[in-house]
């Protein structure tokens, strides 16, 4: 495991001026991630993982909250509440064979949706996925999740058609340097 990169954290204010942090997730967030994964809504389950889930595994939550910074990257947004972190969302990559391409997926919990979370989310991790020198990023999202398409789009991944598959739509985004579409002002999830 690489050791924990703390340089990547950074407070941002949120239009409606809330303060959150974007951070790398440490091992020691697994009840904060057990948490925000336990405050979730069946449909936002279901729309991550694509299957309907009714509690977070214990080997989940352990996957998710270990991981070694350079093949398994992940970002969470983190408020402070009642002196306490919580956990309201999270982005995170992980890199296929051959180390050229990642699949990614992110999560935001449900009333945090519409803040601008989600592009801050994905803003730290497409610019983590570009430092490690990965080429695409890659994820799976239902069909009728009009709402990550929509997202999707804004940041400027090419949506496609999966073969055989009408219930699924293939998001790829290249990770060329430059401006980009959506590159000035983050979407709102």
């Amino acid at each position: 495991m690489s050791e924990y990169p703390a340089h990547l954290a950074r407070e941002r204010r949120l239009a409606d001026g809330r303060m959150v942090m974007i951070r790398p997730i440490r091992p020691d967030d697994e009840p904060r991630e057990r948490a925000f994964l336990n405050g979730l809504s069946e449909e936002s389950w279901y729309l991550r993982f694509q299957k309907w889930v009714t509690a977070p595994s214990d080997r989940l939550v352990h996957f998710l909250t270990r991981i070694d910074y350079d093949q398994h990257m992940a970002f969470v947004c983190t408020v402070t509440h009642d002196d306490a972190e919580q956990l309201v969302g999270e982005a995170r990559y992980v890199v296929q064979p051959g180390g050229e391409s990642c699949d990614f997926g992110i999560m935001i919990a449900d009333a945090w949706h519409k803040t601008g979370i989600a592009g801050l989310l994905m803003e730290a991790l497409i610019g983590s996925a570009r430092e490690r020198g990965l080429q695409r990023m890659e994820g799976l999202v239902l069909s009728n999740n009009l709402a990550m398409l929509r997202f999707a789009r804004a940041l400027g991944f090419e949506v496609r058609s999966v073969p055989d598959d009408i219930g699924t739509r293939l998001i790829i985004k290249a990770l060329r340097a430059g401006p980009e579409r959506g590159a000035t002002r983050a979407p709102r999830d």
